[in-house]
């Protein structure tokens, strides 16, 4: 028996994951054929879950696969991504630390491997050379997977996260272009490239002016649908002797709007709350506990907004279609059409909203029910109680 069926905040295991069996196909063919991916999709959506699962997958089905997972989100400049390559690659294709060490020093022996290890035995790679050094030749990192997979006749899938965390390195071009450079060309190696802020991505991978213009197949992750979500949640109450019903497990679904890290952790809050059925009132009430924990992280968020900005949240949620119309920019104090444009450019970067086929939706709907039902409703009550107020003065 499970002690705790659902999971959030973390990579998923297999027997965890949901669905996305058509993602996973289509992942599985792109690397089987060499076609590089661009993954796409906002954070918490699971495009690490799925990598990893479909790493899983052909790692057990194709031996001569070798899969190297590299997160980037912390890397400030090209020096640490170059690194963090070189040390990927090199403990994706080692099975053992003697193995590490032989492949370092056989293939970046020009910029002076240093070897050490951490107290669990793992190895890491630094640079005896100088930046100037490495800066020089950088095809010798960037070219490393490709020469380490012919050399040892594996096909090799370089996974890299927050790909577009290179856009705050010094001369970002300039780099994207070396990188293009030396990948396009590589026949042993393929990329799968992703990350959560989709505008950034999108301009990386599909201006026509950018060093990465067309590079891969841009794969945009979707939301997993309720129909899909109803018998996961069943399933999962079920091993743990608790039941829900079919109607109680979509109410779950569509509360978190599908969005896949809230299904889960709605489902784990209702599952904590319940005895031995699950029901409506059970569901609710975790809700209402979520929001409430959150209620801080969501304060001080709203706290940066400007007045245009809160504005037009409200327009928003109050299901106003024409933004930009005369009455809509009077009623929420929205200024100018043009300011529209810009506010909700600045909304969208910040990853508050999202423009999907013209339509703005939350990107967090716990984010959007505080708003809506906390923060506005408290408003309109003070707004209220104050001019009762200034009614009983006068």
């Amino acid at each position: 028996m499970r002690s705790v069926p659902f999971t959030y905040g973390r990579v998923t295991a297999s027997d965890d994951f949901t669905n996305r069996s058509g993602e996973i196909a289509q992942l599985k063919r792109n690397f089987l054929a060499g076609v590089n991916t661009i993954l796409i999709s906002p954070r918490r959506w699971g495009k690490t879950s799925l990598l990893r699962r479909v790493s899983e997958e052909l790692t057990r089905e194709q031996k001569d696969i070798c899969i190297c997972h590299i997160d980037i989100f912390d890397l400030r400049n090209e020096h640490q991504f170059y690194v963090a390559l070189a040390n990927g690659v090199l403990q994706a294709t080692s099975s053992r630390w003697e193995e590490f060490v032989k492949d370092a020093k056989q293939f970046l022996a020009a910029l002076v491997p240093t070897i050490t290890f951490s107290p669990d035995m793992q190895t890491g790679v630094s640079f005896g050379v100088g930046w100037e050094e490495i800066e020089r030749n950088p095809e010798e990192i960037l070219d490393l997977a490709e020469r380490v997979a012919e050399r040892k006749k594996i096909r090799m899938i370089v996974c890299i996260d927050e790909f577009q965390s290179l856009a705050s390195f010094a001369n970002p071009l300039a780099f994207q272009k070396k990188l293009r450079a030396r990948w396009q060309n590589h026949k042993h190696v393929t990329y799968c490239l992703y990350g959560s802020k989709r505008h950034m991505l999108l301009e990386v991978f599909t201006d026509s002016s950018m060093p990465f213009y067309k590079f891969g197949e841009l794969l945009y992750l979707k939301k997993i649908g309720t129909e899909e979500w109803i018998p996961f949640i069943r399933r999962r109450f079920n091993e743990t002797g608790k039941e829900i019903s079919e109607d109680d497990a979509r109410l779950i679904a569509q509360l978190a709007e599908n969005h896949p890290y809230y299904v889960q952790q709605l489902a784990q809050q209702s599952w904590f709350r319940t005895g031995r059925k699950c029901n409506r009132e059970i569901i609710l009430s975790a809700r209402e506990d979520i929001v409430s924990q959150l209620g801080l992280l969501f304060a001080n968020i709203t706290e940066r907004f400007s007045a245009t900005q809160m504005g037009l949240l409200r327009a928003i949620i109050a299901g106003e279609k024409q933004l930009s119309a005369q009455q809509t920019l009077l009623q929420y104090r929205l200024g100018t059409s043009a300011n529209v444009v810009r506010v909700k450019r600045v909304l969208i970067e910040s990853e508050v909203l999202d423009d999907s086929g013209g339509e703005l939706t939350f990107l967090d709907p716990m984010f959007r029910y505080w708003l809506e039902f906390i923060l506005f409703n408290t408003n309109k009550h003070n707004n209220r109680q104050s001019a009762e107020n200034k009614t009983k003065d006068v």
